[in-house]
């Protein structure tokens, strides 16, 4: 890779080498002579008397999973890079996945915190789960990329696995007990009752992405439709044939499904059902709980064969278009099913009945607005839904946007959930000897403001005043902690014996933050963050957020000493 500015040639250049040996691989017999013509391709294009120029990456990308954005020449040089255009929601995408761990496995130098470990909290360990199903105190877990379904025990504290082998299976029947039996990318499961005389749930309902059907596991002895007694612990196919299809049919069996990726359960009379999101067919199912007939609901169209038939049309059946919906739940207060319509950044809500498919939220853009009402609200690919108890609250995991947002059924309004860690919670590995404050970050979108550089010698202290408003009509969030926090990045000696957070308890009386220098400084200077977190809602508390803001300090460490430094003052309207 030549470095910039080198006497280079581009990239179109490999082209012509490339398209030969894509022909001679396909005419190639063997393993030895494909071998054989990659080695030449790669001694041809090591012997150019020109480098190849790679272009660098344009500034202003969003990065994931990176501290900071990734140059080319910076970053990337000397190294083997794979690229692979890959989406998240796509399950042939994720059967990917293994073999690029495998790499990074062997080539990396670091990588990563997954894996598949049953034992105590502290030491078990997942790897990008999706679904879960909460019972008393029991959580099971669809482990996607585990191919498992994990059970958590709150009280007995301990992660245990009941259906998988740990690598992914291609076994379309099942019938096996759960631990032996093979299956492929669990996406979500639900409780659910084998018949109407039973009193309690005794079956897991699982969407099997993996294998384009709907599984069941057996939580007790109990019975599916048209199946015999079955002992508790089976793992086994309900509906689908595996084929990657929008096909409908009574025989469950026939049936086809494509990437089915959400669940709910609607046991009541006149449903009876399940309903799933199909995500690759862009549909809306139903799965009779009583004889397992898959009929659709809303989206796609005729042709089982056609999945690209999506779009964002409210309308009736199969004139409505969805966009790749992964999440599905039921309200039965007033029987209607939410679709987290997720390529077209919507919520959207489904009248069984009459199978009426209308926009429930959401502009259609890929944004984060907290609106004065649902239609001016908008979502980043939300993925996930649930209805709270009392069927008020409907929760929508906003998957880009890196919120759970709630939305008011009745009063139409849209707030922001503040999620916070609990001093006690681990990510993973063991516990610490002494639990440490886990304090929050910043929000790239955060505004920072570099405020003039101030000189202080040894022992002496500066203060700062927060002088933050809030936008008229707002007032702090009630039990959300809003706070500040210090941090001094590569200078962190200037924050020992100080103290490095507090609370803002009322707009009206903002505190003030103090800071001693240290006697012994090493260096003469440094700068001081000042983070600042407020939570707030509007008067009637009818929409919540949180707004974050970043004050960098300069700091010149002198010994002439100075009679009186004036406060700082920490100003900043919303």
């Amino acid at each position: 890779m030549a470095a910039p500015g080198a006497r280079s040639c581009s990239l179109s250049g490999l082209l012509p080498a490339q398209t030969s040996l894509e022909y001679a691989l396909l005419d190639a017999v063997t393993q030895e002579e494909k071998d054989s013509l990659v080695y030449q391709y790669l001694q041809k294009v090591d012997g150019w008397e020109q480098d190849l120029s790679v272009p660098e990456f344009p500034e202003g990308l969003e990065w994931l999973n990176t501290e900071e954005s990734i140059s080319v020449y910076k970053d990337l040089c000397g190294k083997v890079v794979v690229l692979d255009f890959f989406t998240y929601c796509c399950i042939n995408c994720i059967h990917l996945l293994p073999d690029l761990h495998a790499l990074e496995h062997t080539y990396s130098d670091k990588g990563p915190n997954p894996g598949r470990k049953d034992g105590m909290f502290s030491e078990s360990t997942f790897n990008s789960p999706q679904g879960v199903a909460i019972m008393d105190n029991i959580i099971y877990v669809a482990d996607t990329e585990n191919h498992l379904i994990r059970k958590i025990d709150l009280e007995a504290e301990m992660v245990s696995t009941v259906a998988g082998i740990g690598i992914q299976g291609t076994d379309k029947e099942g019938g096996a007990k759960g631990e032996e039996q093979p299956i492929s990318s669990p996406w979500d499961i639900v409780f659910g009752r084998s018949g109407p005389e039973v009193q309690r749930d005794d079956i897991l309902w699982i969407a099997m992405a993996g294998t384009h059907q709907i599984w069941a596991f057996l939580l007790d002895y109990g019975r599916l439709p048209k199946k015999n007694e079955l002992k508790k612990g089976t793992c086994l196919r309900f509906a689908g044939s595996g084929n990657e299809e929008n096909r409908n049919n009574s025989y469950p069996h026939k049936a086809g499904f494509a990437q089915p990726s959400g669940l709910s359960l609607a046991s009541e009379d006149p449903w009876s059902c399940l309903f799933v999101a199909d995500s690759e067919s862009s549909t809306v199912r139903t799965v009779s709980l009583k004889d397992g007939a898959v009929k659709h609901l809303v989206g796609g169209e005729r042709d089982p064969m056609n999945l690209f038939a999506f779009g964002d049309v409210d309308g009736v059946g199969i004139n409505a278009k969805l966009q790749h919906p992964l999440g599905v739940t039921w309200d039965k207060k007033r029987n209607l099913v939410y679709v987290a319509d997720s390529y077209n950044h919507k919520i959207k809500v489904v009248d069984p009945k009459t199978k009426n498919c209308t926009t429930l939220a959401g502009t259609g853009d890929a944004s984060n607005v907290i609106g004065s009402n649902f239609t001016d609200s908008t979502f980043n690919e939300p993925g996930g839904l649930c209805i709270g108890e009392n069927g008020r609250l409907l929760y929508v995991a906003d998957t880009n946007n890196h919120q759970i947002k709630v939305m008011d059924l009745e009063t139409k309004t849209v707030s922001v959930l503040p999620v916070f860690r609990s001093e006690s919670a681990m990510v993973d590995g063991s516990f610490p000897a002494e639990k440490q404050k886990t304090l929050p970050r910043l929000p790239k979108s955060a505004p920072g403001i570099r405020l003039s550089p101030v000189a202080a010698s040894p022992g002496q202290t500066l203060q700062f005043k927060l002088r933050l408003d809030l936008p008229s009509g707002t007032k702090l969030t009630e039990g959300a902690p809003s706070c500040w926090f210090l941090s001094a990045e590569g200078n962190e000696w200037l924050l020992q014996g100080q103290i490095p957070s507090g609370e803002i308890e009322s707009i009206s009386s903002q505190p003030t933050i103090s800071l001693q220098i240290p006697g012994d400084c090493l260096s003469l200077e440094a700068v001081l963050s000042i983070s600042v977190f407020l939570y707030y809602c509007s008067a009637d508390s009818s929409a919540c957020m949180m707004k974050g803001i970043l004050f960098s300090q300069p700091l010149q460490i002198t010994d002439t000493q100075q009679d009186y430094i004036p406060p700082v003052e920490l100003k900043y309207i919303f």
